[in-house]
């Protein structure tokens, strides 16, 4: 079998099949991409909005085949500190990781936190235990750089219009690992990418069905004020820190968004959301991208910072 197929998810069982619901922040996509009033509404009312076929099969088979070529080619016996977690960020090291502050400008494979046993060997095959690819795919590999600065992509900031001046800055390639995908602990992205004023919105693109038992994302309506920020020290000690209290949320309020392959869910980067661990048999692919506004200013403690010569491109 090629490695591609290797990553094909066996069928999920009947009673975590998708089951559509009509829900208001939930959409059909247009050809085009561009929203109507009534998404813009929903988006500003929830802080999320879900967009089912919004991606083709084929635009979703070739960035699955891409992502398979990016890991066959990835060392891991040369990468084995890349580890990869939202929540046990002082057990890895997170604030001397160079490996990931390094990733801003470039491709790079990050593993699950369970994917090493306690011999430090790996617990099922390279392919099944990366957590993630990033972080510079949008400009540095041409198939995601062709998606995430699609005509599509670009229709759908335009009638959002927010941010005005969209400018991706971070991309990922989740793989949300069958057994072993790590949980996402509630947050909200302008934590982690935030520019003043704040601007940050993300698109994340299911490209499997994501379902309650492969650990779908799940979102709380609205957007409440950040007040927890991430920075770095990157001319110092490189040290990552969090400056504010985590805020705490009523979690059974959030809305499971068990989203069928090829939808779009545009998260403004002041709601908060999360995923649970899969513990099931079947993977969880997406594709995430972040875009700040071109004219607003990007914050220097920001953990993601490129090189003068390698700038960000507005869309």
């Amino acid at each position: 079998r090629s490695r591609a197929s290797l990553l094909e998810p066996p069928s999920p069982p009947r009673s975590a099949r998708i089951t559509m619901r009509a829900k208001t922040s939930w959409s059909k996509c247009s050809t085009s991409g561009s929203l109507a009033p009534e998404d813009v509404s929903a988006f500003e009312t929830h802080g999320y909005l879900v967009l089912t076929d919004f991606a083709s099969p084929t635009e979703i088979s070739a960035m699955r085949a891409r992502a398979a070529e990016i890991v066959d080619k990835f060392d891991a016996n040369a990468n084995r500190e890349s580890i990869f977690s939202t929540v046990n960020q002082s057990g890895q090291k997170r604030a001397t990781d160079e490996y990931f502050l390094g990733s801003a400008d470039k491709v790079c494979c990050f593993f699950e936190e369970g994917a090493f046993d306690e011999r430090g060997e790996l617990r099922v095959p390279k392919h099944l235990s990366i957590n993630k690819i990033g972080h510079a795919l949008h400009d540095l590999d041409p198939v995601f750089r062709a998606w995430s600065r699609s005509e599509k992509v670009k229709n759908l900031f335009k009638t959002l219009g927010s941010p005005r001046n969209p400018q991706p800055v971070q991309s990922m390639y989740i793989f949300k690992q069958p057994s072993i995908g790590g949980e996402v602990v509630p947050h909200q992205d302008s934590t982690f990418l935030n520019t003043d004023p704040p601007t940050c919105v993300g698109i994340w693109l299911a490209l499997e069905d994501c379902t309650l038992e492969n650990g779908c994302l799940h979102a709380l309506s609205g957007t409440p004020d950040v007040a927890r920020r991430m920075v770095v020290d990157h001319d110092g000690t490189r040290a990552v820190e969090f400056i504010g209290d985590a805020p705490t949320h009523d979690l059974t309020a959030a809305e499971p968004l068990d989203v069928p392959a090829g939808t779009l869910v545009v998260l403004h980067g002041q709601n908060v959301h999360y995923s649970r661990p899969n513990l099931s048999p079947a993977s969880r692919h997406a594709y995430s991208v972040h875009y700040v506004d071109a004219t607003a200013t990007w914050r220097p403690t920001n953990w993601l910072r490129r090189s003068p010569d390698f700038p960000f491109v507005p869309l």
